[in-house]
């Protein structure tokens, strides 16, 4: 057994206490290390930065030698058989999902930023013990981590995992926390949120019952035994990352469903449950099926697949093809959010100069370290492998007379490969795809993912009786789109609100907003002399001719430049999709059974 513990040393300073002892043969070399990356987060983040002091003891005053190799290994040797126990601090004040946080109303880790692991005991058994702050008497502890025989829930005391990699897949959120539990399928399923909220947790826990019922019911069985929501609700916040029986979100403070507005399904709430969507199916994909790259994990570099168009793109896709199927959402709703998922992919060129395969191998660097380039040169996995997924379906559908869908490969996954964990290869999807079309669907298939070309869904969307076409974006600053001959108003540039003016988040090439001369993070202040709000900008685009140039002043950096932009029509690289035939679409709507 390796032994743990972890206390919040000083709270207004975020600094944790961590230690871990274990049990060294004489004159033998151990490695102790922290992880570069956590599952999950596809980037190096180097999270031994964070740790302030360290040192060693032995139980027996016996000599030793402790050395650090790196940036994230130490080596120690004692000359005795003794146990060795190592003591430092971790600077915690990152309130993302990823790392660690602590000040004087909660705080949280993941156990890949804080515990030390010593590589040669990987396998073995560990205990944490997690200790209360001595200034503050009413927090309490939410973690999927096992508890022992003597610590009941939600309380500070001793827990369990089988070995250092189920330790650290366990986050764990301590603090004066609200919870609301609900059950599906005799799992106890935990929302906590660690801050202040007005949501109606009883409406929340409703609709979650529903996402959560679908899942399990889709995979055939919940492969844990409890699983907890752990929410950071802050002013402004989105994010999300997932665990094998937990996930840590974060939101908005008002997200959550009004409790005086019990009818009301605003965007913020439904994308709040799509992203819960999102994270309790990774507990079965990617979690549990994952890569063969994956298998076992090697956290002290990158490792490289090019399978995450299917473990973030399937997942993307029934994130909120679920709020459908649960009756969250209608139909005609789906089809919009669908929409603006089509349009994301292929209002920039980046899709045509970047396939989901390269997309997924280079996560590392051009994904999670995104440059002002990103809308052109490269594509996201997520959207376009949403995009597959979709494809995927409709074809399995089509192809087996709507005997099969996309569900069954999933479920044939985690029969064969996530029971069993075995990683994945590219071919098993291909493979279980045409056992399910009862045809050879590889040529195909292959090319979609290797190739950086559109992903044809028109023809397979016509079968089920929905439209597929290529429309006008609806304002400037939106992926919104319009189908009509009418003039709308286009530069190709996305912004938000800045204090000056309109902070450009996203320009497209060979736009007007390209040739203009403007780039990401530039400042527009005023067009045509006229002070630059998104209202202001919107307002002077409608009541102007098509094809107006305009004067454009803008800062980059501290120099402020000018630069003619034109207001031009909107091309058509959005997307709408549409029913048309209703009696058609059920093809789509209906799950097929097995």
């Amino acid at each position: 057994m390796i032994n743990y513990s972890i206390f919040p040393l000083n709270i207004n300073s975020h600094l944790l206490s961590v230690s871990l002892s274990f049990n060294a043969v004489a004159n033998k070399q151990f490695t102790l290390s922290l992880p570069s990356w956590l599952p999950g987060s596809y980037m190096i983040r180097d999270f031994a930065k964070n740790i302030i002091e360290i040192d060693a003891t032995t139980s027996n005053n016996s000599p030793f030698t402790f050395i650090k190799n790196d940036k994230q290994t130490w080596f120690i040797t004692s000359t005795t058989d003794t146990t060795i126990t190592i003591n430092y601090t971790v600077f915690a004040f990152d309130l993302s999902v990823r790392t660690a946080y602590l000040d004087n109303q909660r705080g949280f880790f993941n156990g890949s930023s804080v515990f030390l692991q010593v590589e040669e005991l990987a396998e073995q058994p560990c205990e944490l013990e997690i200790k209360a702050p001595e200034s503050i008497k009413d927090w309490k502890v939410a973690t999927g981590l096992t508890r022992h025989s003597s610590t009941k829930k939600y309380e500070f005391g001793t827990y369990t995992a089988e070995n250092y990699q189920e330790l650290i897949d366990g986050p764990v959120a301590i603090g004066n926390f609200s919870c609301k539990e609900f059950v599906v399928e005799g799992v106890t399923h935990h929302a906590v949120f660690t801050s202040e909220h007005y949501g109606d947790l009883n409406r929340l826990a409703d609709d979650l019952t529903k996402l959560c019922q679908h899942h399990i019911s889709m995979f055939g069985e919940a492969p844990f035994k409890e699983y907890w929501f752990i929410t950071h609700l802050l002013a402004n916040g989105f994010g999300g990352l997932e665990h094998k029986n937990s996930t840590i979100l974060q939101a908005s403070r008002f997200d959550l469903p009004n409790p005086n507005k019990p009818d009301q399904l605003t965007d913020e709430y439904r994308t709040f449950l799509s992203l819960c969507s999102h994270e309790y199916f990774h507990a079965w994909n990617v979690c549990r099926i994952k890569p063969k790259e994956f298998v076992p994990y090697n956290l002290q570099q990158e490792t490289h697949t090019t399978q995450l168009w299917a473990y973030e793109g399937i997942t993307s896709y029934y994130d909120d093809f679920s709020l459908y199927r649960t009756g969250i959402i209608s139909f005609d709703d789906y089809l919009k959010i669908l929409s603006k998922t089509a349009t994301r992919v292929f209002r920039g060129p980046g899709e045509l100069k970047q396939s989901v395969a390269d997309s997924s191998f280079d996560t590392w660097t051009k994904f999670y370290k995104q440059g002002p380039d990103a809308v052109n040169n490269i594509v996201s996995y997520y959207t376009k492998g949403s995009l597959i997924a979709l494809w995927l379906d409709l074809t399995i559908r089509e192809k087996s007379n709507g005997q099969y869908s996309l569900d069954n490969l999933m479920k044939e996954l985690w029969i064969h490969f996530g029971r069993t964990n075995i990683g994945t290869s590219e071919d098993d999807f291909i493979n279980i795809a045409n056992v399910l079309c009862n045809a050879d669907i590889r040529d195909e298939f292959t090319q979609m993912l290797h190739n950086a070309e559109r992903v044809n869904l028109a023809p397979l969307f016509k079968n089920v009786g929905i439209e597929f076409t290529a429309s006008k974006f609806s304002k400037l600053n939106s992926v919104e789109t319009i189908k009509s001959d009418e003039y709308t108003p286009y530069i190709g540039a996305l912004y938000s609100a800045a204090p000056l003016g309109l902070k450009v988040t996203q320009v497209v090439e060979n736009s007007p907003a390209a040739d203009a001369g403007l780039a990401v993070n530039d400042i527009i202040i005023a067009v045509n002399n006229m002070q630059a709000t998104e209202k202001s900008l919107q307002n002077l685009a409608e009541h102007l001719p098509k094809n107006s140039k305009v004067t454009c002043h803008y800062f980059r950096d501290d120099q402020l430049i000018e630069n003619p932009i034109t207001f031009i029509d909107s091309p058509t690289s959005a997307i709408s999709i549409t029913e048309t035939d209703a009696e058609l679409s059920q093809k789509w709507r209906n799950v097929p059974s097995a």
